[in-house]
């Protein structure tokens, strides 16, 4: 938080009438002094608010709100004060239609839109040129080793294999909880279908992003709609494991997105009732909700483990996996999971930090997002960059003769989610907010989003690595 002599900080306030945001002063702190000292503070409160209302007949066009610089109320003493608040309206006619009233927040001005798409095309650039880079490389080593590998089958008998050949018997052996990585899958599958959904309603103009409250009313019902993909994903993929305990499996897939976010909810809704919030949901939506994931979440699960049931196989590995696994030889300290982790999620957050901050703005701040054909892009991007670093982090992993590539591919692509995470807190030092309730929303609620991130994410890394590990190994005759 940044103090400025005289001037420092406003505290707004927001709030909606027939769909339409309002947005007006309703604080202010000033520092007297140059020193950062709290003592030094003045606190003031505006207790008078002017609305002026803009009508077409018998339709609310637009209302905007001003304070009253004379009806201010000095709070820096520490001590109770009784405020009485009070405000007037003033109508106005106008000749804007009741279709058009929301244009003025569709419509972005020319420099901030150039300096926008500037902006993403900068970091497009940037990072299509180090993934370039680093697949030209890739592909160069690949080639090598596919010349060594298939040159002459004598002179690979005569020597001994080395790199990710030699670990061809192990490479393909199942990792560990395989329940657990399945269900994964499957909450990751349901909610990158989520997240295209959503997409392409804003996109074809279905989503009307104005409405308070329908973004998060989409989310839930596609969410307990899209359970079946979930289901689907996370049984057949365990089949293919060659697992057997299924109900296990859907509990986990059940409960692995929905468990933390229903205590995260349960913890900050109480959190909005002590503080007597509007935010806090009713007793009536909560068990709306419930019932909707009783009635729809859990049958649709239970219809994604029958449709797979008749028509899942097993995996055809172009390879045979031996009976013992191989050791895995001593590897320097950045080639563990999470020296791993930190440099393959960097480059995919590299690819949409920008664009971060104009929707935690539209989140958590006074904006309102509409450029989505942006957002989409880079969504399209990040997940080209996640699954090409992804791929590269296996590659180098399997070269070192490390075969447990399972899991790792999956977290390794999933760490972008916690990067997403450390730039809440950068967001949250730089922003106005305050106060507990406020604080514990925005961590409680980023970390669920996080989460679900890691968890797509983790999703596309693990399924380009498996399809580029499928193809290295059936280019190579292994024995």
């Amino acid at each position: 938080m940044q103090f400025q002599k005289a001037v420092d900080k406003d505290y707004y306030f927001e709030m909606y009438y027939d769909e339409l945001p309002i947005w007006g002063l309703i604080g202010r702190v000033e520092n007297r002094e140059v020193m950062e000292d709290p003592k030094f503070y003045k606190y003031f409160l505006y207790n008078h608010i002017n609305f002026d209302i803009h009508y077409n007949k018998d339709r609310v066009i637009e209302i905007t709100a001003r304070t009253d610089p004379f009806s201010v109320l000095d709070l820096t003493e520490d001590r109770e004060f009784d405020a009485e608040f009070t405000y007037a309206v003033k109508w106005k006619e106008t000749n804007i239609l009741f279709e058009n009233r929301m244009d003025k927040f569709t419509q972005t001005s020319l420099p901030t839109l150039e300096i926008h798409w500037f902006s993403i095309i900068n970091s497009c650039v940037i990072v299509l040129f180090l993934t370039g880079f680093l697949a030209m490389i890739l592909m160069r080593i690949l080639k090598n080793d596919f010349i060594k590998y298939t040159h002459d089958e004598e002179a690979v008998n005569d020597q001994e294999e080395t790199g990710w050949k030699y670990i061809h018997g192990d490479v393909f052996r199942f990792p560990k909880h395989k329940s657990l990585f399945a269900a994964a899958l499957g909450c990751g599958t349901q909610l990158f279908t989520l997240t295209i959904f959503i997409f392409l309603m804003a996109l074809v103009g279905v989503f009307y992003p104005y409405k308070r409250g329908a973004l998060y009313t989409a989310l839930l019902v596609i969410y307990a709609l899209t359970s079946g993909v979930a289901g689907y994903t996370s049984t057949s993929f365990y089949c293919q494991l060659e697992g057997t305990n299924w109900v296990k499996n859907l509990v986990w897939t059940g409960c692995l997105f929905c468990g933390p976010l229903a205590l995260t909810f349960c913890f900050l809704n109480s959190v909005a009732v002590s503080y007597s919030s509007s935010t806090a949901l009713s007793f009536g939506t909560i068990m709306l909700i419930v019932l909707m994931w009783t009635l729809v979440t859990s049958p649709l699960l239970v219809l994604g483990r029958i449709a797979v049931k008749n028509s899942s196989r097993g995996f055809q590995f172009p390879c045979r996996t031996t009976k013992s696994p191989r050791e895995i030889p001593v590897l320097p300290w950045y080639r563990s999971t999470i020296p791993q982790m930190a440099m393959t999620g960097l480059l995919p957050f590299s690819a949409i930090y920008i664009e971060l901050y104009y929707i935690f703005e539209s989140v958590w701040g006074q904006k309102i997002y509409t450029i989505y054909r942006i957002l989409f892009i880079v969504f399209i991007l990040l997940l080209i960059v996640t699954a090409f670093v992804t791929v590269a982090s296996t590659y180098f992993q399997l070269a070192a003769e490390d075969h447990k590539w399972w899991w790792r591919s999956f977290l390794c692509g999933g760490s972008t989610g916690i990067y997403i995470y450390i730039y809440c807190l950068y967001y949250y030092s730089k922003s106005r907010m305050s106060g507990f309730m406020q604080t514990s929303f925005f961590f409680g609620y980023m970390a669920c989003i996080c989460y679900g991130f890691f968890l797509m994410l983790g999703t596309i890394g693990f399924r380009a690595s498996l399809m580029f590990v499928c193809y290295i190994y059936q280019s190579i005759k292994c024995e």
